[in-house]
C-alpha cells in the first residue's frame, strides 16, 4: 500500500465543518467516488480506498449524486431475460 500526503489549508477543512481527521475521510471518500464513477475503479477497490465496506460506499453514493448501478433499460431487460 502507498501513502498519500494531501496538505489541506485550514479554510478547506473549515469549510468543509470537519476537523483535519474529517478532512481526510471526506477527500478520500470523494476521490474513491469519482474514480468509481470514472469506472477507473471497481465497487470493492472504491470502497477500500475510502476506508469503508461496500454497503456504506454504495450508500454514501447518491449523496454525491452518483448513481450505484448505471445500466440502460435495455440491459436490464435482456439481464431479466437471462434469468
Amino acid at each position: 500500500m502507498s501513502d498519500l500526503l494531501v496538505r489541506v489549508p485550514e479554510h478547506t477543512a473549515r469549510a468543509l465543518h470537519l476537523d483535519h481527521e474529517g478532512a481526510d475521510s471526506e477527500l478520500l471518500m470523494a476521490a474513491a467516488v469519482k474514480l468509481f464513477e470514472m469506472e477507473r475503479l471497481s465497487t470493492g477497490a472504491a470502497a477500500e480506498l475510502a476506508g469503508v465496506c461496500v454497503p456504506e460506499f454504495l450508500s454514501r453514493l447518491a449523496d454525491y449524486g452518483v448513481a450505484a448501478i448505471d445500466i440502460t433499460a435495455e440491459e436490464l431487460a435482456q439481464e431479466t431475460r437471462l434469468a
